[in-house]
């Protein structure tokens, strides 16, 4: 497991997307995460948090409160565009293809859909190194194997320090999961995020 004082950034990699998994105690996690994003920031971030299916679009309108990005709702064949935060659908499960995102109504995994894993894993295979795994606070394991696809793709793993976490169920089974992880706390990922180099979400070949 990787300490704070061991997250260096990759020589030579340009990071495309940043994918966000998170459950209980996520909505003040991820506020804390896109209001430390500044306008300048030019990743794509998709963000994938447990809710209920009849959830409203509250979640982005909580999250635009805080952003100096804009912050939308995944529609199906929306593009992945630079400088944008992207929110998973409730009821959905949330695909990252080469350039674009894909809504599914394939079967809760993990009790969930939105599914962390599946959006972490499609990520994984669609943008491959050039891929940034968040795994953030919450309740059960959800996230832990995508996010050692990211990582077995060479793409870079973080995980929310635990003992920070309101709920360490999640980032625990990720750490654990994924010898090489990044752990940090939360204010720690936000610095770290605006240090790393992007490359062009774009680009649709890996």
């Amino acid at each position: 497991m990787a300490s704070t004082r061991e997250a260096q950034a990759v020589p030579g990699v340009g990071y495309d997307l940043v994918v966000v998994g998170t459950s209980w105690g996520g909505l003040a996690a991820l506020r804390t995460l896109v209001a430390g994003l500044p306008e300048t920031f030019t990743m794509a971030v998709a963000l994938v948090q447990h809710r209920h299916k009849d959830s409203d679009h509250l979640l982005r309108v909580l999250l635009q409160e805080r952003s100096a990005l804009e912050v939308c709702e995944v529609e199906d064949k929306m593009p992945v565009e630079h400088g944008r935060i992207y929110v998973a659908p409730p009821d959905y499960h949330t695909l990252v293809e080469p350039g674009h995102f894909s809504l599914s109504t394939e079967a809760p995994v993990r009790y969930s859909r939105p599914s962390i894993d599946v959006t972490f894993a499609s990520a994984a295979t669609s943008y491959g190194h050039r891929t940034v795994g968040i795994v953030l606070t919450g309740a059960n394991a959800d996230g832990s194997q995508g996010l050692r696809q990211i990582s077995d793709r060479g793409g870079m793993a973080i995980v929310q320090d635990p003992r920070t976490a309101e709920s360490p169920t999640m980032p625990t089974a990720a750490a654990k999961a994924v010898a090489r992880a990044r752990v940090m706390p939360l204010d720690g990922i936000v610095a770290f995020l605006r240090e790393l180099p992007a490359g062009v979400p774009e680009r649709e070949e890996a």
